[in-house]
């Protein structure tokens, strides 16, 4: 436990979480709001939205069925059936795109990230192309067994680098 503070002074704590799960509430909610838009705007009312005093205060008459809760001068508000097709929809979207954006982040700053690589084109500038193929199976032994380590180091190409002692390549 100490050695893991010692490489990571930063241990996970509950700030990231909570603000995960408040972002996505507020995503939510925002939902709600965008579908009500959408479902006045099939209906020929426009796109209206609420004002932002009213943005949690008319959720509830949204979510009873009121496609008007909030809006004024809306002659003609949504039927609830429509209303609640266009939250639904809106709020399956918002729902998907979550979901990707906290995998995409998580297989980037999570604790199962790979650490230590670089990217391509850093790799690219760094070593160029010819020395990358030239080097391919002491980067990527697994892709290139053809080509071991030991094979190279006896063309030559590391120097310094010798077979072990009674290292037999297999056939």
């Amino acid at each position: 436990m100490q050695q893991c503070r010692r490489r990571n002074p930063c241990p996970h704590t509950w700030e990231i979480p909570l603000a995960v799960a408040v972002g996505l509430v507020l995503l939510l909610v925002a939902g709600v709001q965008v579908g009500r838009g959408l479902a006045n705007l099939i209906a020929g009312n426009g796109w209206r939205l609420v004002d932002r005093a009213e943005l949690f205060t008319s959720g509830p008459g949204v979510l009873a069925g009121r496609a008007d809760a909030g809006l004024a001068g809306v002659s003609s508000p949504a039927s609830p059936g429509l209303l609640w097709w266009c939250i639904v929809v809106v709020e399956v979207v918002v729902l998907v795109l979550s979901g990707l954006a906290l995998r995409t982040g998580w297989g980037r700053w999570g604790p199962s990230r790979v650490e230590g690589t670089a990217y391509r084109a850093d790799v690219d500038a760094l070593m160029g192309i010819a020395r990358l193929r030239r080097h391919a199976p002491l980067i990527r032994p697994d892709l290139y067994t053809s080509h071991g380590l030991a094979s190279m180091a006896r063309q030559g190409s590391i120097r310094g680098l010798r077979p072990a002692s009674g290292y037999r390549e297999e056939t």
